[in-house]
């Protein structure tokens, strides 16, 4: 499993957001308060933000755990963004992907993260993943669950879908071929954030000032959180946060 967040707002520094509330990302990657599955993600972090004028974020991704990682602090305090996704990685088995594993995915103007596991894997993603092109299998970033469910996503968004129903449709196409699956999805491009929980936990903050913070977990005590329901779609902007339930695969 691992823990992620995204962050819509007044710009401000990486670290106000990721390392400085009591209960931060940061602080999550070694003492998570709500995780299902696992109790320590070291197995690498990101972070991707959006600068102004520029639709295509940055990234910065390591390997290792984040606390490890002195240098991110130092970005953190500095960097500022009206826009990121972030996330710290409990690898779902072991790989030697280690840095192109972690997240956030990337592509053109999105962000994406996977918290979660699917089930039976790798073969459970056999039927989903052939009905991608060869040339959107061969340039998966890494080779892991996450890395095949971000290939799907990215398939649908490239072909025009919303990113709400992007992410709906993926979540139904994993969990009918790998029933077992936790597909705690994570999306933005820099103005709307979507999310699905799907059995682990989901919360978001819609706060004064044009701000929408979508996380697995609260980062501070703050009683405006507001958790997700499991099976649920989230899709926000600034001002705005709708949730619709998710369908359940066949039986």
């Amino acid at each position: 499993m691992c823990r992620h967040i995204a962050f819509l707002g007044p710009p401000s520094a990486l670290g106000e957001v990721l390392v400085a509330p009591a209960h931060a990302l940061y602080r999550q990657s070694w003492e998570p308060r709500r995780q299902r599955n696992g109790t320590v993600n070291a197995d690498g972090f990101g972070v991707g933000w959006y600068a102004e004028g520029d639709p295509s974020p940055a990234r910065y991704r390591r390997a290792g755990p984040i606390w490890a990682d002195l240098g991110f602090t130092d970005l953190a305090r500095v960097i500022r963004t009206g826009a990121l996704l972030a996330a710290v990685r409990d690898a779902t088995a072991p790989g030697a992907d280690g840095e192109a594993a972690a997240a956030p995915f990337a592509d053109g103007r999105w962000l994406f993260s996977h918290n979660g596991a699917v089930g039976g894997w790798p073969g459970s993603l056999a039927a989903p993943a052939a009905s991608l092109p060869a040339e959107e299998l061969l340039s998966l970033p890494a080779r892991n669950d996450s890395a095949v469910v971000w290939a799907l996503l990215l398939h649908r968004l490239r072909a025009g879908d919303e990113l709400g129903q992007a992410l709906a449709d993926t979540v139904l196409d994993v969990a009918t071929a790998a029933p077992a699956s936790r597909l705690n999805l994570l999306l933005t491009d820099g103005d709307r954030i979507a999310a699905t929980a799907w059995g682990d936990s989901l919360w978001y903050l819609a706060g004064p000032g044009h701000r929408s913070v979508v996380a697995s977990e609260p980062y501070d005590d703050d009683p405006d959180w507001r958790e997700v329901p499991d099976r649920t779609l989230l899709v926000a902007t600034r001002t705005d946060v709708s949730l619709t339930p998710l369908k359940e695969p066949p039986a």
